[in-house]
């Protein structure tokens, strides 16, 4: 919601008003310069390159040590609300990105100690919150936020990302000086901030597909992880994790059809939770259980698809989309076939609006689906988390698969999968491979793409050699004792959904100034989720077990049975047509890709997969939206939005 009011700060008169909805862009900066800049230039660059998440109206305050910047997105009143946000004394300020769902429960309590209240919105719930209660109050809260609380008496920094990762908060510090933003193209408007790439930031993502360090593909610009909040004071930073979406499955299930209602119920009552608005909401649907369970419970009547090639392809989700609205008989799907050349064009502009290279293609079709919903309506409901929360991928099979061959002894595994990696790319011979492996050892998320070998090939950059089982091994540590299953969900919920699911979906949102609500990912949602058993999530013949039977109850079988897809695209099919081939090659050969890469290790992996050897395209896509961002970001002087 992001409303506010201007405060004690800055109007005599405090106007109470009824509940406001927004969606907003934060962006500000704290401490004094060594040297002089025009502090209200700085601000107003920071707040134009984050209009597109909120092009309604601007808020800002300065003074000669304070400058926080707020971009809202309106959903509701034009007329009141703003931030930045003040306590009644004017001197604890919050800048906000998000909703806080339960924010009624926590004026309540908070009115009942005391605290005065000067409207309706959920942002003043923080900060009276913080007043009150410090960290804690991150204990309390549900929804989803990233904010900036500064405590200007005190000189404490309190900044906090939810619980799983919907909202992005990024920084740096810049000779002493606090400079944060939603986003980094915001940050990197401050006066001495570099633009230079972060190699070991490239390294990580040659493997896992996405940016997977604290530190972000910009030297000195960091991200806040899902789940921690930041504590700056006298001049030490501390950041320090609130809350872990640890698995905690038990061994005896009640039974199926009580755990299926409660599914059924919990559902319900977070999409409801979710509906919070005054204009119409819809929902993006493609052909899967997640999405087409969401259409069926929410009570609004648009949904937006987009897919590839003809309807009858397998790149192409429009047809399941429009049987579903029409078994549902109160939907209405609208939907966007998109051309090769259409994807192809508009990859730098959303190199721009992603901020840092992000090797799922998807992406872009995630983009095109945002914009064919920001014709009609300002906020969509999504289907992500599912998968994480109720075992949904299919990856997550695995172990069943696996379970016979492992029950070999672990040096014969060992020697086969030797002499399997020797072997040409033929079926079976990654069963051999990965059989060979523990989890902590084969399992990094669900993008896995170089191995350490590979990457140390084809990269020139300085490299770490940090390997990526290294980068997840201290969570798998905190997860000994578990399931595989219950281990390779929570690598995801660390890694690829903050990093990939969670990144795109904001982002993508919010360059057509749509905002985004999750129902699934949802703190209440988790609660349950955490505790149901296994064989509840994964068998050995389906995903999402409990999770489809609830959705049984208000979808068509074809729907609630359907194998996950993803979101499929065919770049695999597009990179063996010369014209796109040639555009991609003139890309991985050119000086910038040389400096990078090299160059024979590049133009093999294309010419393998155009003359059918191997399927590279994921590989091949990953260097070649990394040289599309370095464009943009690095060699582009001004690093402006692409036209």
């Amino acid at each position: 919601m992001c409303g506010g009011y201007m405060g004690a700060a800055q109007e005599k008169d405090v106007i109470r008003f009824e509940e406001e909805l927004v969606m907003c862009g934060i962006c500000g900066f704290i401490g004094k310069t060594k040297e002089e800049i025009d502090r209200e230039k700085t601000l107003n660059a920071m707040m134009d390159r984050i209009i597109h998440r909120g092009p309604d109206q601007e808020g800002k305050y300065l003074n000669d040590s304070v400058a926080l910047g707020f971009r809202r997105l309106s959903i509701n009143d034009l007329d009141h609300g703003m931030q930045p946000m003040y306590n009644e004394t004017g001197d604890v300020a919050i800048v906000f990105n998000g909703e806080i769902y339960n924010y009624p429960e926590l004026r309540k309590e908070l009115e009942a100690k005391g605290h005065v209240f000067a409207n309706n919105a959920d942002t003043e719930s923080l900060v009276h919150g913080y007043e009150e209660w410090g960290t804690e109050l991150l204990q309390k809260v549900r929804g989803m936020f990233a904010f900036m609380i500064y405590d200007m008496k005190k000189d404490i920094i309190f900044a906090a990302r939810d619980f799983f990762g919907i909202k992005p908060f990024y920084y740096s510090n810049v000779d002493d000086v606090f400079v944060f933003g939603s986003e980094i193209k915001s940050i990197i408007e401050f006066p001495g901030v570099k633009r230079e790439v972060n190699d070991a930031a490239l390294e990580q993502y040659m493997s896992f597909q996405y940016s997977v360090l604290p530190e972000t593909f910009f030297k000195g610009i960091y991200k806040v992880p899902a789940g921690h909040y930041l504590w700056f004071e006298g001049g030490k930073m501390d950041v320090v994790q609130y809350y872990d979406p640890l698995m905690q499955p038990e061994k005896k299930p009640e039974g199926l059809e009580k755990t299926v209602d409660e599914i059924e119920a919990l559902i319900h009552e977070s999409t409801n939770a979710h509906m919070l608005a005054d204009v119409e909401v819809g929902a993006s649907l493609s052909s899967g259980v997640d999405s087409s369970y969401l259409v069926s419970e929410f009570p609004g009547e648009k949904t937006y698809t987009v897919g590839f090639l003809d309807k009858e392809s397998k790149y192409n989700e429009i047809r399941y989309a429009e049987d579903l609205c029409e078994a549902l008989g109160n939907k209405k799907n609208i939907s966007k076939t998109i051309s090769a050349d259409e994807y192809f064009d508009s990859i730098p502009k959303i190199m721009y609006f992603m901020d840092e290279p992000l090797a799922d293609p998807s992406c872009i079709a995630l983009y095109f689906v945002d914009e064919l919903a920001a014709k009609d309506i300002k906020v969509v409901l999504s289907g992500e988390g599912a998968d994480e929360f109720f075992g949904g991928y299919n990856i997550y099979h695995e172990p069943f698969s696996l379970a016979k061959y492992q029950k070999l002894p672990k040096g014969l595994r060992k020697g086969v999968a030797k002499v399997a990696e020797k072997m040409p790319r033929v079926k079976g011979r990654n069963f051999l491979i990965r059989g060979a492996k523990l989890v902590e050892e084969r399992f990094i998320g669900n993008a896995n793409l170089f191995s350490v070998k590979e990457r140390e090939s084809i990269l020139k950059s300085d490299l770490t050699h940090v390997t990526p089982a290294e980068i997840v091994a201290p969570y798998y540590k905190k997860c000994e004792g578990l399931s595989d299953i219950a281990k390779m969900q929570y690598i995801d919920m660390n890694f690829w959904l903050q990093g990939d699911i969670l990144l795109k979906a904001d982002k993508m949102s919010m360059a057509h100034s749509l905002e985004a609500r999750v129902p699934y990912l949802d703190k209440v949602v988790f609660e349950y989720a955490k505790y149901l058993p296994i064989e509840y999530k994964v068998t050995d013949t389906t995903t999402k077990m409990a999770f489809r039977e609830a959705a049984k109850r208000h979808i068509p079988e074809f729907s609630a049975s359907k194998k996950k897809l993803g979101f499929p695209v065919p770049i695999r099919v597009w990179l063996k047509e010369d014209k796109y081939y040639n555009k991609v090659l003139d890309t991985l050969t050119s000086d910038v890709a040389k400096e990078y890469f090299n160059q024979d290790e590049v133009v093999k992996l294309m010419e393998d997969h155009r003359d059918g050897k191997a399927d590279n395209s994921r590989k091949i896509w990953a260097i070649y939206v990394f040289l599309i961002w370095h464009q943009v970001y690095i060699e582009d002087e001004n690093a402006k939005m692409p036209a």
